[in-house]
This record gives C-alpha cells, structure tokens and sequence, in this order.
C-alpha cells in the first residue's frame, strides 16, 4: 500500500470514512493519522475554527 493511503479522509458527501483519498478532493477532508481522527472530522474542523475566531477577537481588541 502507498503512504499516502495509509491515511483517512472524512467524505462530505456520504459521511463515510476511508482508508486512503477514494473521493474528488472537493468532497473530502484530511489526511488523518487515524479513522477516530477522521470520524471525528467536523468536531476538529469546528474546534479549530472556534479557536481561530477567538483568535481574531483578541486580534481585534488590540486596537
């Protein structure tokens, strides 16, 4: 098996989860490490973009 499909990827589309980049690059999200990385995909994607909206406000309140 390649390297690169030792990863996971996250499918928009179906919600299913795959060992390797099996859908078009628009509908997935990853590479992973692990599947509970990329099951847990729109968690991470939501806390990460959480933190860089707080990010932005201290940011902002600097001025």
């Amino acid at each position: 098996m390649a390297k690169r499909d030792e990863k996971w990827f996250y499918n928009l589309s179906t919600g299913e989860v795959t060992e390797g980049p099996e859908s078009s690059w628009a509908n997935r999200m990853g590479p992973y490490d692990s599947r509970q990385e990329a099951e847990d995909a729109l968690k991470i994607a939501q806390e990460r973009n959480e933190e860089a909206d707080a990010q932005d406000e201290e940011w902002e309140d600097e001025d």
